[in-house]
């Protein structure tokens, strides 16, 4: 899932070119997404496709299924594009006409960062706390912080602030 959805919670054309671009992945590598019964460095698809990319060795991540019983062109392609539609910065994510173009040997392929970018700074959602005293309701919301996560992995989100007791 689009960390900029997770984070929102909102879907939108670039999580919809993410989850295309992760499914390209799964169909190139014949696996999930994410698989605990892999080694660490393999778990997360995005991350170990990225990580072959980088080390000139895209074509080792193939669906071991298929042999080699494959057009190399093309499934390079595939994954590319895959890793170019799953980038971890939404504003890089090509538009999904411009993939099939790619796809379609009609548009370049882009030359992607040998390493996986780091993933954008979200704010940390924070709960509020807000009292209407005509009706007597009170609710807790999320609103956006200026308080940005000290947490350094790749792709952590940001905990959930508890609500305080002290008003």
């Amino acid at each position: 899932m689009a960390l900029d959805y997770v984070v929102t919670g909102k879907a939108s054309k670039e999580s919809d070119v993410y989850s295309f671009g992760v499914v390209a992945l799964e169909i190139a590598c014949g696996r999930k997404s994410m698989d605990f019964d892999l080694e660490n460095s393999m778990i997360n698809l995005v991350e170990w496709v990225w990580e072959l990319y980088g080390e000139g060795k895209l074509i080792e991540a193939a669906d071991p299924k298929l042999c080699g019983d494959f057009d190399e062109r093309q499934m390079e392609c595939l994954m590319i594009v895959g890793l170019w539609c799953a980038h971890p910065d939404y504003s890089f994510r090509l538009p999904i006409l411009q993939a099939l173009e790619v796809l379609n040997f009609k548009n370049q392929l882009p030359t992607l960062p040998a390493i996986m970018p780091m993933v954008p700074s979200f704010a940390r959602p924070v709960l509020a706390f807000t009292s209407d005293t005509i009706s007597g309701s009170e609710t807790w919301h999320t609103k956006p912080s200026n308080i940005e996560s000290t947490n350094t992995s790749k792709f952590a989100l940001p905990l959930p602030v508890p609500p305080s007791n002290q008003f």
